[in-house]
């Protein structure tokens, strides 16, 4: 039997559109993602548990597990019966990459569960095919940090698809879902299909400005950089009081602040426990929509995917 575990994410960290996505644990390590058992069985059969279960597809076929299954034996050339369990512990449509979370543990457990045929990047890369399957189009931002944890860079380059990048050790992530759900595919389409020359300037500048404070362990200037110029103003617009909220916990000594994916979940950043406190508790009683919502104080996951049995 084995067991495998992948982490939540935040894709684009506000000025990394498609480009950054980082792994996140709670600051008191309990599990914050989806975990997948596969046993020995003369057939292949998949089980769905776990608090977010009921929302998966009813019909096998359209399970992201039953996909990931399809393609890994496609892709070993070899068809290998398996019992699946997924503890589908992750909302779906949350921004925290769920789909993600379900793809990497599945297709980690099956290659373990093989002996690893596939190297971990000719995993990464099933895996983004198999996220593109879902959200219209391949990215890796959620797949490559949920795979390999910490603060990844997407290049997809010469079949190199991300590098890992500093981060800062003392930001605590403050993450909350609403309870309420946003398609990747719903958030992706109310995007312009185009952008004029000094918004391509400035994204470029933010990022660059970023990526080089990170390296140079620069807060402040990292800081200054977190601005989203692609994809948050018109966002925005599916995701009520935002604007209202982000002031609010800015005042309340968050340093940045930003959308989480596609949303509806929204990240602060906080750079000391008792501030993360006090978002986290005004959160809790203004951001949600209903009990299925949550709060959560986090860290960042360096380990990413791993077998816990």
């Amino acid at each position: 039997m084995i067991t495998v575990y992948s982490p939540a994410t935040i894709g684009n960290i506000s000025v990394g559109f498609d480009t950054l996505g980082l792994a996140i644990s709670p600051i008191d390590n309990s599990y914050f993602g989806d975990i997948v058992i596969i046993k020995k069985c003369k057939t292949f059969k998949l089980k769905n548990i776990g608090k977010f279960s009921k929302k998966l597809p009813k019909i096998l076929e359209k399970n992201v597990v039953w996909k990931c299954w399809k393609y890994f034996c496609k892709k070993i050339n070899k068809k290998v019966p398996m019992s699946i369990i997924l503890k589908k512990n992750m909302p779906i449509g949350s921004g925290l990459g769920s789909s993600a979370c379900s793809i990497s543990a599945s297709l980690f457990a099956m290659n373990e569960f093989c002996k690893n045929p596939l190297s971990k990047n000719e995993l990464l890369i099933l895996m983004g095919k198999l996220e593109g399957k879902i959200s219209g189009n391949i990215h890796f931002d959620n797949v490559a940090p949920c795979f390999l944890g910490g603060l990844q860079i997407i290049l997809q380059k010469n079949n190199i698809i991300s590098q890992s990048i500093p981060f800062f050790q003392n930001w605590i992530w403050v993450i909350a879902w609403p309870g309420t759900k946003i398609s990747t595919l719903q958030s992706r389409k109310i995007l312009p299909k185009k952008y004029n020359k000094q918004t391509c300037i400035d994204h470029s500048r933010n990022l660059a400005g970023f990526i080089h404070a990170s390296y140079s362990m620069q807060e402040n200037l990292a800081i200054k950089f977190l601005k989203d110029k692609i994809a948050e103003p018109y966002r925005i617009k599916i995701i009520p009081k935002f604007l209202k909220t982000k002031k609010i916990i800015k005042k309340i000594g968050a340093i940045g602040f930003g959308i989480s994916g596609s949303g509806p979940t929204i990240f602060s950043i906080c750079n000391s426990i008792k501030i993360a406190k006090n978002v986290s508790i005004w959160l809790s009683k203004n951001y949600l929509k209903n009990k299925k919502g949550f709060v959560k104080i986090c860290k960042v996951n360096n380990t990413g995917t791993i077998k816990i049995r």
